[in-house]
């Protein structure tokens, strides 16, 4: 059977099937494991099916999130885990540095550790600002258009803002990584606010727990090679060829 043909059955299979493994593939076609790992990680990487742990899933809307939970919601969400990565992240600054941080629960939850007062602080988020200041730290707010459901400022004025601006690091949140789709978010406009600041930075961090990893959202803010990775725990160590990652409870 030639590549293409086994591939288009691979892919035929996993759409019928919703989820297959390995193994399965191995028996129905009558091929090595090698070679079908290899199908997989090909036909992933041009986005016809989605490579998980042991076999590969379908791709469908229902793998692509187009809502976001409220900042209330995420805040209550895996505490332990960001309080971890927050942590780390927050000592990553130096005297000097221009420091942009992103709206998000977990980057709000790094404000809480960090001690450089010879720093300087540009965020769009609100609540953000509002800690940065009660902590005697230089912070600059960024102006633009507030929205509700994640307390951050967003549009084509806060884009226009961070371009004025050049960063010694970026501190970013995101709603899921993926290899294919890199980092993602369900919001258009954050996803423009997003992708300005890491341009503007000479190192972008996300900081992401390790549920965010194999989530799809609507808009792709950064491909998965622009950003270091500070998260919780990984579990799909394909990631490492792809980009850095800093795991701060291993």
């Amino acid at each position: 059977m030639l590549t293409e043909e086994r591939r288009a059955l691979i892919v035929e299979i996993v759409n019928e099937k919703k989820a297959v493994s390995v193994n399965e593939l191995v028996e129905l076609l009558d091929t090595s494991a090698a070679t079908i790992r290899r199908d997989i990680n090909a036909l992933n990487r041009n986005r016809q099916l989605i490579k998980v742990f042991g076999g590969a899933t379908a791709i469908t809307s229902k793998h692509v999130n187009t809502k976001e939970d409220a900042v209330k919601m995420k805040a209550q969400k895996n505490v332990v885990e960001k309080d971890s990565i927050s942590h780390y992240a927050a000592e990553l600054i130096a005297d000097n540095d221009f420091v942009y941080i992103d709206a998000g629960t977990t980057t709000l939850a790094m404000i809480e550790y960090i001690t450089n007062h010879n720093a300087k602080y540009i965020t769009n988020g609100v609540v953000h600002a509002k800690r940065l200041m009660e902590k005697g730290l230089e912070t600059i707010m960024i102006g633009g258009r507030l929205k509700g459901a994640t307390e951050a400022v967003v549009g084509p004025d806060c884009v226009e803002f961070i371009r004025k601006y050049h960063f010694t690091k970026a501190f970013m949140g995101t709603n899921g990584i993926s290899i294919q789709a890199g980092f993602t978010t369900p919001d258009v406009d954050e996803a423009m606010i997003k992708t300005e600041a890491i341009r503007h930075s000479y190192v972008s961090y996300v900081l992401a727990d390790h549920t965010k990893f194999d989530e799809i959202n609507s808009v792709t803010f950064a491909n998965i090679g622009d950003c270091t990775i500070i998260t919780n725990k990984l579990t799909v160590k394909e990631y490492l060829n792809h980009t850095t990652v800093i795991v701060t409870s291993e």
